[in-house]
């Protein structure tokens, strides 16, 4: 296809088990378009593309073709139709020229690339963006694509073998392992000690969760993570 001087190519794939996924939602989508027909809902012009509505049809005229002032509720089994003849099949249009099963496991592995994406934008903050000069602009997006390249190397490390922690799991102890500074001492911790907490440990080869961390002692842990 060639659209606005761009030309590209769509790859069709098709897959039992997505359209038995796709026969299924629809399924329950119907049964609560049949139920908002039966309690007589007038209030279904608003149709959003995934909304069970788009399967209602309003009519406001009679057999005869008078029109009515109120109006009558059915299934709108041609729109079912025509969905279900799509069932199953999955479309990609791109511009590049690599075999087709390499785009497909590509764009099969696009969940990650979003993943980060949320990451940036939530627990990391990478956006409403409340700076003017593009050098610090610049600065706050390359600090956030840092703080994210660090975490997926902590994440891999992390969910190695059996185990499995979300981000909301990782970001959210890091933020938790806070200290107290005793004055000649060195450092009190005043978290609690959670699996995610002990996996980190785990994985970074020193603990903090002792009664007390001396200065010396902090001092090395620092210039181990500054070494990794």
């Amino acid at each position: 296809m060639n659209e606005n001087g761009l030309e590209q190519r769509i790859i069709v794939t098709f897959s039992f088990k997505y359209r038995n996924y796709l026969h299924h939602i629809r399924e329950k989508q119907i049964a609560r378009a049949e139920q908002i027909i039966k309690g007589g809902n007038s209030k279904v012009n608003k149709k959003r593309t995934n909304d069970c509505k788009r399967f209602i049809t309003q009519t406001y005229c009679t057999v005869d073709g008078e029109i009515a002032q109120t109006s009558s509720l059915s299934l709108n089994q041609e729109m079912i139709n025509q969905e279900a003849r799509f069932d199953g099949f999955y479309a990609i249009c791109t511009d590049l020229e690599d075999n087709a099963l390499d785009v497909i496991n590509a764009n099969g592995r696009r969940w990650i690339i979003e993943g980060g994406f949320r990451i940036m934008k939530t627990e990391f903050e990478a956006r409403p963006v409340f700076l003017q000069r593009d050098d610090r602009i610049r600065a706050h997006f390359l600090t956030c694509f840092l703080a994210l390249l660090i975490y997926k190397y902590l994440e891999r490390k992390l969910n190695r073998g059996i185990n499995h922690f979300t981000p909301e799991n990782i970001i959210s102890a890091l933020i938790d392992m806070n200290f107290v500074s005793v004055s000649g001492e060195g450092y009190i911790p005043t978290y609690t000690r959670t699996n995610t907490i002990n996996a980190l440990h785990g994985t970074a080869g020193f603990r903090t969760d002792i009664q007390i961390v001396t200065k010396k002692e902090m001092w090395k842990i620092l210039s181990c993570v500054k070494k990794s």
